[in-house]
C-alpha cells in the first residue's frame, strides 16, 4: 500500500502480465488448433 502523500501513477506492468499474455494467446492457439484438428475427423457442434 502505497502512503497516503504518494504522486506516483498506476503501478507500470511487470513481467508477470507479460506472461499472462502470452498464456492467454497459447490457450487461444491451442484450442483453434483443438477446433481444427476435429473438424478433420468429422466433429461438428450440435
Amino acid at each position: 500500500m502505497s502512503p497516503r502523500n504518494s504522486t506516483s501513477e498506476d503501478p507500470t506492468p511487470d513481467i508477470y502480465v507479460g506472461l499472462l499474455f502470452v498464456a492467454v494467446g497459447a490457450l487461444l492457439t491451442g484450442c483453434i488448433f483443438l477446433a481444427l484438428e476435429l473438424a478433420s475427423y468429422g466433429w461438428a457442434v450440435q
